[in-house]
């Protein structure tokens, strides 16, 4: 594509260029927000090496229901709404890694962010969340 055909291009479809600016922002707004916070993302295979070798220990944000349909191994279960009250039973956990989850990774990264904020060092957000982990074909229990 030429440049003249980029700027006649932009000029017929202004309505679909703001959106693609709109939506390339928020997405660098978002990864700029979770690399400042501090919360680094992991993927599935990351997220089971950490498991395995640093005895990492996975938190589960959803509700209730949710987590009763399938959830990770021996997760600890404490609902994101919870949390800020019960991050109290987490302490057994401080000195292991801890992997925070959701449905899709994107409350989980705000769980993250207030275990980080009350003095926990190393926290995680399982990018992709037990979506993620089900497409990779990794294990669930149900409750």
């Amino acid at each position: 594509m030429t440049l003249a055909q980029l700027v006649e291009f932009t000029g017929n479809h202004p309505l679909l260029i703001s959106a693609f600016l709109g939506v390339s922002g928020l997405l660098a707004v978002t990864e700029l927000r979770g690399r400042l916070s501090g919360i680094k993302q992991v993927g599935v295979v990351e997220a089971t090496q950490l498991s395995n070798r640093d005895n990492a220990v996975f938190l589960d944000i959803r509700e209730e229901a949710d987590y009763r349909a399938g959830h990770i191994p021996d997760a600890v279960h404490i609902p994101l709404k919870q949390l800020a009250t019960k991050n109290s039973e987490l302490e057994t956990y401080r000195n292991r890694p801890i992997i925070a989850y959701c449905r899709s990774g994107n409350q989980s990264r705000a769980a993250a962010s207030l275990l980080k904020k009350s003095g926990f060092e190393t926290v995680y957000n399982l990018s992709g969340g037990i979506v993620a982990w089900q497409g990779a074909n990794l294990p669930t229990r149900k409750a």
